[in-house]
């Protein structure tokens, strides 16, 4: 099955001069636990989760309206095609261990995101039938990947 047939198409995006205020009103306002950061071109620069906004609030002691987006987002954002295929993404998930996976075009324009939730909903609807390699089992796995362990960097 390809992402595009399972992804969320709507997503809710900030810029790398919002304040962290703005992106968790964000999160709050439409239930999602990450919004990803684009540029005008709705380019994807990195990706914000609610626990990056409770992180930096607490770490760096600010108000959220006085931090940046740009200086806690992770850079490093993994992103799939809409035209992959939902193992190419649970693999993605599992060796990065990430829960929501933004889809991009060919040139970096988020169209959508695929999450734990959208795969575990579709195992679920698709139970007892083919699905061209998702099943439950799949899903457990992809979870214990992105669930598993990992060290924690020292703080200061």
């Amino acid at each position: 099955m390809r992402i595009d047939q399972t992804m969320t198409g709507t997503v809710y995006t900030c810029f790398p001069d919002d304040s962290l205020n703005a992106a968790a009103k964000l999160m709050w306002d439409h239930d999602c636990g990450c919004v990803p950061v684009v540029d005008s071109a709705g380019k994807v620069l990195g990706i914000l989760t609610d626990r990056d906004i409770c992180m930096a609030a607490y770490l760096q002691g600010e108000a959220l309206w006085r931090l940046r987006c740009a200086d806690v987002m992770s850079k490093q954002v993994q992103t799939v095609l809409p035209d992959a295929t939902v193992q190419d993404a649970e693999t993605i998930m599992q060796t990065h261990q990430i829960r929501r996976l933004p889809v991009t075009d060919a040139d970096g324009r988020l169209v959508g995101i695929l999450s734990l939730n959208d795969l575990a909903r579709l195992a679920g609807q698709t139970r007892g039938r083919k699905t061209n390699g998702l099943s439950a089992e799949s899903i457990e796995a992809t979870l214990a990947a992105v669930s598993a362990l990992r060290p924690r960097a020292p703080t200061a």
